[in-house]
């Protein structure tokens, strides 16, 4: 029966504890710093709901805090209502005008008043300045309002 030279057998193991110790280094490093998932929802109504005017629209953010405009703080911003308009560019000012309603205050939720009529609503979420993040951080959802 032969046997390995223990310094052999040593460093051998040495060398096998090293690597699994730096591979779970290396996997968990980035899992340390990882930024949660940044989203922008409507949580209320649901998507293809049909409400009666007015009616309540909730707001929600994941990754980032809701901030009045002004603050320009990082990973911060506040809610937008699109009504029956597109995302808007990242880095671009959201309008002020009956389409682009603006959350200026840190507002979460808003008593929506529509005519009769079905309308694509987007949830768009933008920097203290009003600059959107863009349509990554935006939702769209369709309502029916009798």
């Amino acid at each position: 029966m032969a046997h390995e030279p223990t310094s052999l057998v040593s460093r051998r193991d040495a060398l096998s504890a090293l690597s699994t110790l730096s591979a779970v280094l290396f996997v968990g490093a980035p899992l340390a710093h990882a930024q949660p998932a940044q989203s922008v929802s409507i949580v209320e109504p649901a998507n293809g709901a049909t409400v009666t005017s007015p009616f309540k629209l909730r707001f929600a953010v994941s990754g980032m805090a809701v901030a009045p405009a002004g603050d320009i703080v990082a990973n911060s911003g506040h809610h937008h209502l699109l009504i029956d308009a597109d995302p808007i560019a990242a880095g671009t000012p959201v309008p002020a005008d009956d389409r682009h309603i603006h959350f200026g205050k840190g507002q979460t939720e808003v008593e929506v008043t529509l005519p009769p009529g079905t309308y694509k609503l987007t949830a768009q979420f933008a920097n203290g300045a009003h600059l959107s993040y863009g349509p990554a951080m935006s939702q769209t959802i369709k309502v029916t309002v009798r």
